[in-house]
């Protein structure tokens, strides 16, 4: 029986979490490395890549695709993919999502930029062999909507469908969007970004990016709010969720890991990180807003956390513009500082970081951070012991974007 309702009776609740990250496969490794603050970035070892500027990554190790993804949807996509249909399986399998019509269940994911190794390679094939030497894939899986289809098609799912193109706060606008499709009466929603840029082509891509770090030591490539900052280290991975209704979860006797409360997004352009102070603070106010909730209600904040001074000092002013007195008092955290920023995927694992932070009473340390020049509440060194209820989760975008995510906690839901 369906459980439609009203739009305002309806809220999106997370059933399942998957990942694919640096720091590990699956909820349980992730979760206790990131709790454990364990650094994962590393010099880039991949074929091409030597002689780059760009040195240092966070890279997703000992994932074998061919253990998850079949063989016909393996010739057809990029890494990227691999790692969203993995992260899907798991999801799916901790949500145990009951037999639903095949016209119930969406997708929606989010991408910055697509296949870039599959793309290279076919391209390659082009001016190297000739048009006829390029296989018939390369339509469909450099494309960023390639992850959203092959997980569609691979379930079964004919509900609601959609991909998200606004750079790395696209993640937190994917989830957003799907929270939306299940107030409007979708039954379910797998929801998620993964991203693979350490490719040659797609590094080259990255160089542009004045934001990031020219870093030789994987120790100091990736320093948010400290005062050795210069810049960011990419990241391959990302994370999948299931959304569900929540009043449908409860009578069937699932768990509701959380509820997606309140989004917000602004878009500030791509001048100064400065001017991102004003459009941070208004998303923020927007998601709690939504949510319902007062600033001082936010019991741990998941940074942008760029490692650009500008940006950094930008984001601790949008917090004290839109939390007021609090934002010097509530945990902030950055995770991401041991793994890299993987674009699009780098919020959605923030997501998955807080809900289990959420579930489990700790707040993850910013790893190989030890000290701030800023007034906010960075958690360093070690996790602390908390029982957060309310988590916000920040992004900004390269190009302009903010968003900002409201997570509350599962037992929230009654």
């Amino acid at each position: 029986m369906s459980s439609r309702g009203t739009g305002a009776e309806r809220r999106a609740a997370i059933t399942g979490i998957g990942v694919v990250a640096p720091n590990g496969t699956g909820t349980d490794t992730f979760w206790k490395a990131t709790r454990e603050g364990t650094p994962h970035l590393a010099r880039i070892d991949r074929d091409g890549c030597d002689g780059m500027p760009l040195a240092v990554a966070g890279l997703v190790k000992d994932f074998d695709p061919a253990a998850t993804v079949e063989d016909r949807f393996l010739v057809q996509t990029d890494r990227f993919t691999h790692f969203a249909l993995a992260a899907a399986d798991q999801a799916l399998a901790d949500a145990s999502v009951p037999d639903l019509p095949a016209f119930s269940i969406g997708v929606a994911t989010a991408s910055s930029s697509g296949g870039g190794e599959f793309g290279q390679r076919e391209l390659q094939n082009l001016w190297g062999a000739g048009p006829g030497f390029v296989g018939p894939y390369q339509s469909i899986a450099w494309f960023y909507a390639a992850s959203t289809g092959q997980i569609s098609i691979r379930g079964g799912f004919k509900g609601p469908c959609a991909v998200v193109a606004d750079d790395e706060a696209g993640g937190l606008d994917a989830v957003a969007h799907a929270a939306r499709s299940i107030r409007r009466g979708t039954e379910a929603m797998v929801v998620g970004a993964a991203e693979a840029p350490i490719a040659p082509y797609s590094m080259v891509c990255q160089l542009g990016y004045r934001e990031l770090s020219r870093a030789v030591e994987p120790e100091r490539a990736y320093l948010p709010f400290d005062p050795a900052a210069c810049g960011f280290a990419p990241a391959e991975g990302g994370a999948v969720l299931v959304l569900e209704e929540a009043e449908a979860v409860r009578r069937r006797g699932a768990r509701v890991r959380a509820l997606i409360a309140g989004h917000g997004a602004t878009f500030t352009g791509t001048g100064d990180w400065g001017e991102s102070r004003e459009g941070l603070a208004r998303a923020i106010r927007r998601a709690l807003d939504e949510a319902e909730a007062a600033p001082s209600d936010v019991d741990v904040v998941f940074a942008d956390a760029l490692a650009v001074p500008a940006a950094d000092r930008a984001e601790v002013m949008a917090l004290a513009d839109a939390l007021g007195p609090h934002a010097a008092d509530v945990p902030v955290t950055a995770p991401k500082a041991g793994i890299g920023r993987a674009y699009c995927g780098g919020p959605m694992l923030d997501c998955a970081a807080a809900v289990l932070a959420m579930e489990h009473g700790a707040i993850p340390p910013t790893p190989g951070v030890f000290a701030t020049e800023y007034d906010i509440d960075l958690v360093t060194g070690h996790a602390r012991t908390a029982e957060p209820r309310l988590a916000l989760v920040l992004s900004r975008g390269l190009m302009g974007c903010n968003a900002a995510l409201v997570l509350r906690r599962g037992d929230d839901c009654g």
